[in-house]
């Protein structure tokens, strides 16, 4: 027999195969005409439906809020939307204000933005809310570095989180969540370093990670945009010597829409919920309020009991 012909036994047998299993799950022929993308979808989903979900998770990052436009409202309705998606708790991506980094940002304006921010807490009522620190949350610009409102500690107390590194545990999965915020913006400090060497060290073989960062560690975007870590190598490999763990790791910052997989590690970069910082745009973006060709919007992560992850990106209308 020609190798010609035993390939196209083998593939015969392969479409067999998947033409049974198609018919098992109860798919008509009319699906395949729909094309490959939509049978995979169809497969996806019969799949997930066998997966035991244990946790369902909103992640919203560059909300950028402003007292302009109409900003605050339209989070609201934001998160009516997200709600009904009916999450266990969120994880806030970093950037919750509009701005406090710039050098002429004064204290009025930056206890404008954050004020704002606490007025729209009850908005969250009944979920936690696990935030990290955005590269525009800190106002550098205070008169001196004893300032109360300088630097890292006051947003720490403004998002009501531990410290600007932190990790919890819940329902078998565990939480990291990282200050991308350090020398050559985009990196870790060496204190962070230790903890996370540690941190990761102590968890048993086979536990489910999310890492969140503001900046993402690894992404595709990032070749267009700029603002990956600068130290991804490092992270990478860390990540590496842990690979008995699942790791998948959450970002923002860049306002774009991708997600990569770099040994065995999932890497998802979410779109901005401000999307053009609550503006419609400019002659970049393919459509109103987008930033270049991400919509603002916000991601549901499934997260499975057999440390499987699924990250879905919602675009949203104001």
């Amino acid at each position: 027999m020609s190798e010609c012909s035993i390939l196209s036994q083998f593939l015969k047998k392969i479409f067999m195969k998947r033409r049974q299993l198609l018919k098992n799950i109860g798919l008509t022929t009319g699906a395949f005409a729909l094309g490959g993308r939509a049978v995979s979808e169809v497969l996806g989903n019969e799949i997930e439906k066998k997966k035991k979900r244990v946790l369902r998770v909103a992640h919203v990052t560059d909300i950028h809020i402003r007292p302009e436009l109409d900003a605050p409202a339209r989070f609201r309705k934001c998160l009516q939307e997200i709600k009904k998606h009916k999450v266990d708790f969120f994880l806030n991506g970093g950037d919750t204000i509009y701005a406090a980094d710039y050098g002429n940002i004064k204290r009025e304006r930056v206890d404008e933005q954050w004020n704002i921010w606490k007025g729209l807490l009850n908005e969250f009522e009944g979920y936690e809310v696990h935030s990290c620190l955005g590269n525009h949350d800190m106002w550098w610009a205070a008169p001196d570095k004893q300032d109360p409102m300088y630097g890292k500690d006051y947003v720490v107390k403004q998002l009501s989180i531990p410290n600007r590194y932190y990790s919890f545990n819940k329902k078998g999965w565990h939480f990291i969540i990282l200050d991308s915020n350090n020398k050559n913006a985009g990196s870790l400090d060496d204190e962070q370093r230790k903890w996370l060497e540690n941190d990761l060290s102590a968890l048993p073989e086979g536990t489910p990670v999310i890492v969140l960062s503001h900046y993402p560690i690894l992404a595709v975007c990032t070749h267009i945009n700029g603002g990956n870590h600068s130290d991804a190598t490092y992270i990478t490999n860390l990540f590496y010597t842990h690979k008995d763990k699942r790791i998948s790791c959450l970002s923002g910052h860049i306002h774009l829409l991708d997600n990569a997989v770099y040994n065995n590690v999932s890497y998802f970069c979410n779109g901005a919920l401000s999307g053009f910082w609550w503006e419609e745009g400019d002659a970049k973006s393919a459509g109103k309020y987008f930033y270049k060709q991400t919509p603002p919007g916000y991601a549901i992560i499934d997260l499975f009991e057999d440390g499987s992850i699924v990250n879905q990106y919602h675009p949203h209308t104001f």
